[in-house]
């Protein structure tokens, strides 16, 4: 990248980031009690609401994962985007309005009035802090990677970059303050995204039906590739390949790939492609455009159905487990603010991923050699570059790299009050003060492990994270909420056995202790893949106990589930305070 692109980008990330403090600052001036920085006193109206929540919730997974993994294995992965986006729809039907009702503050304070136990308020509020923390990793992973391919900054310049901005703005004025910031950055998103897809589409609109061709995907020039972790890659066609570096376990230079099949490339290989060359794909995704285009391949596993189905379940379930999003619906007025927010999310979700299934399916075509490494979430990034060049190419460019940053800071703000919420109010005595210490907390020890953990593809990332949501969460809220059954060992038990099932899942993919080389078979693919076994069985858990255990029901369940289902206008509702609602912030 030359320095007249370099110094272009920068100015996008620059301002992006410039507009983000300036619009959290304005935001902050309104932020006074504890309700503010919490809940953003309840006066969040539907749309605004609605445009909050679609800023928070399109973290780097959607700007730059889902197009990837499209890229990568074709219509298997536009259940990502399905999921994302149809989770809203049991979010709506299940959990928004009556979540409202209850007046809770944040998610165990919703499980402490539902079951009238601290122990299991304790408990939500360390589920709520380890599914932000895991979701904070690959939002600061993604900050690194986007401006080590920008602007060639080590990986951990972006992770801090971000980290601090997003501190910065959480402790300065907490709910109400991003409130403001994530409306803003839903819509540079949506038009950092929109206008480069629009753009491709319309220069390349007769290029479409190369995607069904049988051949493999080809690079037009030659091409040179740094492999920077150990791949194992399939190679169609072998003319054109050579490599300089460690194959098949022998160091060679300038080796030609004369044989079809797997090879294996070590870190710190070079492959060099000829133009025309057929590129060789990650081991597990499509090798031709045929296969690509087709259904049923899953996601580079041997267990394709069992892939899809768990990643489904995780999708689907996760978002009514994710504490950044629920937490935004306190923010409402009342329970029908609630619906419509959910609702007008779901149509605001659906415009914003049309755009990156298309720059998925152009990766493919220009620049096919990312699929060599498997790592495809550099393709927004580089696709206006590489496709269209030019000076329209590089403002295309800024422009992406400054809907990336947005991503990561509008997600990354949503998740830290979250955890300073919980924290606050759980740990700390709940005042504005220790809001303010628990966002600091919360911020700095997930940049430490973003830095230290192993960075998968990003949708991939956060799909597990939606699973230990799901598993936890999910089955909270949805038996609390309609079922009069649930006790609070039970929850406790759901709680437990989900949560350490599916958060040791996780983890040990993150990490890369784990995967299918090391392990191998069904067990690999439920570590991949766990919600498929997870959800249930945390499902069966709570149910299983609370049925145990009965006497420990609460004794005034009808008075809790006429708050939580009787319309606002009966006049059930009483709004739960919080410990703090002082005006001065050293409170």
């Amino acid at each position: 990248m030359n320095d007249g692109v370099d110094a272009l980008t920068a100015a996008a990330l620059a301002l992006a980031a410039i507009a983000t403090v300036a619009v959290g600052a304005y935001g902050g001036r309104l932020s006074r009690t504890t309700s503010d920085f919490l809940v953003a006193s309840r006066s969040v109206g539907s749309r605004w609401n609605a445009a909050a929540i679609s800023g928070e919730y399109l973290s780097a997974a959607s700007f730059l994962g889902v197009a990837g993994l499209v890229a990568k294995y074709g219509a298997d992965a536009l259940w990502y985007p399905v999921g994302f986006t149809a989770g809203y729809l049991g979010l709506l039907l299940f959990v928004a309005a009556p979540l409202r009702r209850s007046g809770a503050y944040t998610v165990p304070d919703f499980a402490e009035f539902r079951l009238g136990s601290p122990t299991v308020r304790l408990a939500a509020m360390m589920v709520v802090v380890v599914v932000c923390v895991l979701y904070l990793i690959p939002q600061f992973q993604g900050a690194g990677l986007t401006l080590n391919i920008l602007l060639g900054v080590p990986v951990w310049i972006g992770a801090v970059a971000v980290g601090a901005i997003v501190i910065v703005n959480v402790v300065g004025g907490g709910m109400r303050s991003i409130t403001f910031v994530q409306a803003f950055q839903y819509w540079l998103k949506l038009t950092a995204i929109a206008v480069p897809a629009l753009a491709l589409l319309a220069v390349f609109f007769g290029d479409r039906s190369a995607l069904g061709d049988p051949a493999p995907p080809r690079v037009e020039q030659a091409t040179t590739v740094d492999v920077t972790t150990d791949v194992t890659v399939t190679v169609v066609e072998p003319h054109g390949l050579t490599v300089t570096g460690r194959l098949d376990g022998r160091r060679v230079e300038s080796a030609p790939i004369t044989t079809v099949g797997t090879h294996v490339l070590a870190a710190g290989t070079v492959i060099h492609l000829d133009a025309g060359a057929a590129t060789p794909v990650v081991e597990g995704a499509p090798t031709t455009g045929s296969d690509w285009i087709a259904s049923g391949g899953g996601l580079g596993g041997r267990h394709p159905l069992f892939e899809v189905l768990s990643l489904i379940v995780a999708t689907f379930l996760g978002t009514m487990g994710l504490p950044h999003v629920l937490v935004r619906f306190y923010t409402n007025p009342d329970g029908r603010s609630a619906r419509r927010t959910a609702l007008a999310v779901i149509a605001l979700l659906s415009l914003f991923y049309l755009f990156p299934t298309v720059l998925g399916v152009f990766a493919r075509l220009y620049v096919p050699q990312l699929l060599i490494t498997g790592t495809a979430d550099a393709a927004v990034l580089l696709l206006p570059s590489a496709a269209v060049g030019g000076v329209a190419g590089q403002f295309l460019a800024a422009l992406v790299a400054a809907g990336a940053i947005a991503a990561f800071l509008a997600t990354s703000s949503g998740l830290l009050v979250s955890v300073a919420g919980a924290l606050s109010t759980d740990v700390l005595r709940g005042r504005v003060r220790d809001f303010r210490v628990a966002a600091v907390i919360g911020g700095v020890i997930p940049i430490g492990l973003s830095l230290a953990a192993t960075s998968l593809e990003l949708s991939r990332t956060v799909g597990l994270v939606f699973a230990v949501a799901a598993s936890t969460l999910c089955p909270l809220l949805v038996l609390g909420i309609w079922w009069r059954g649930l006790t609070a060992p039970g929850a406790i038990a759901g709680l437990a056995v989900g949560g350490v099932s599916s958060g040791a899942a996780t983890s040990m993919a993150i990490a890369g202790v784990v995967d299918a080389q090391t392990l191998g078979g069904w067990p690999a693919v439920i570590i991949g893949y766990p919600a498929a076994v997870t959800v249930p069985l945390a499902f069966a858990t709570m149910i299983v106990v609370s049925l145990a255990t009965r006497r420990h029901r609460p004794g005034d369940l009808s008075r809790i589930f006429a708050r939580m289902h009787v319309p606002e206008r009966l006049g059930m509702g009483i709004e739960r305070l919080p410990s703090d609602q002082t005006s001065a912030p050293e409170a």
